[in-house]
């Protein structure tokens, strides 16, 4: 059942060193505000997965948290690379990333395999490329019944996903809507869930296309209004395409990036108390 936490309390608490994490959302409903909490709290040694892992990871890898990468994309989307993750990976700065990369098909089965508890994930997929070569969560299986060759992504079972919605009920029942990725299979697939939300309401009402979350598979929710800035959230903001745009040349350098870091993310002295817009400002 979810209880209802500060984020301070909540990433305490559910994210811990060497964990597998997930912090999913496409294009909108990006966790942001929970991912600077991990910053500010320096939980490392960190996998991290998402199927596309944009500057909310390029933060992470930054700040010298992570370890490994699963994933299936990485960019700034609209402007380009993630410089922090390519230094990672070509300079080993701050610390080397190793790499496991997929398809998106392969990643999103590979949640739903782990949402279901099943130990693999059979699609049509990878012919021809060379991911099967270079990791060890891709093989083949033979279909019992045509004996046709198919694909195997490993299930993926993070410890803790953590993800961005738009409401919960006074029980911890969570509801998201508007353009959706893995988010519910993510959480189902996770050991732990934390979830932060614009706002908590008396009653959720069901939308065309909302996607509800039962308390009973969450741990946390946290309230942080505008948690998803600079990517939004349907029906409370708007994204931020300027922030995506500033991004690039502070992350292009290292002194730049740091400074950003040490003011706009672990400089803020009472997370749960600031204004998203003050905590995430790119000057």
């Amino acid at each position: 059942m979810a209880d209802i936490r500060s984020l301070h309390d909540a990433v305490a608490d559910l994210v811990r060193d060497g964990d597998t994490v997930a912090m999913e959302g496409f294009t909108h409903l990006i966790p942001y505000a929970a991912a600077h909490e991990v910053i500010r709290q320096g939980i490392t040694d960190l996998t991290l997965v998402r199927m596309t892992p944009d500057v909310v990871y390029d933060q992470l890898i930054g700040a010298g948290l992570v370890r490994k990468l699963v994933f299936s994309w990485g960019g700034n989307p609209g402007v380009g690379s993630l410089h922090r993750f390519r230094d990672a990976v070509e300079n080993g700065w701050p610390r080397p990333l190793e790499l496991d990369e997929h398809s998106h098909a392969g990643m999103a089965n590979r949640y739903v395999a782990g949402a279901s508890r099943l130990p693999f994930a059979v699609l049509r997929g990878y012919r021809g490329s060379d991911i099967p070569a270079r990791t060890d969560t891709v093989s083949t299986v033979v279909c019992p019944f045509t004996g046709e060759e198919l694909a195997a992504v490993a299930a993926l079972n993070p410890d803790v996903t953590v993800i961005h919605a738009q409401q919960a009920d006074r029980e911890g029942n969570v509801q998201l809507w508007g353009l959706a990725g893995v988010q519910k299979e993510a959480a189902l697939a996770a050991r732990r869930v934390l979830v932060t939300v614009e706002e908590i309401v008396d009653r959720l009402e069901p939308r065309p296309g909302g996607v509800v979350l039962p308390t009973w598979v969450i741990d946390a929710v946290c309230v942080v209004p505008g948690g998803a800035h600079p990517s939004y959230a349907a029906g409370y903001s708007v994204r931020d395409n300027a922030f995506y745009q500033a991004w690039d040349p502070i992350a292009r350098d290292r002194e730049t990036f740091t400074r950003w870091l040490d003011t706009h993310v672990r400089g803020v002295p009472d997370p749960d108390a600031a204004a998203p817009d003050d905590e995430a400002t790119v000057r």
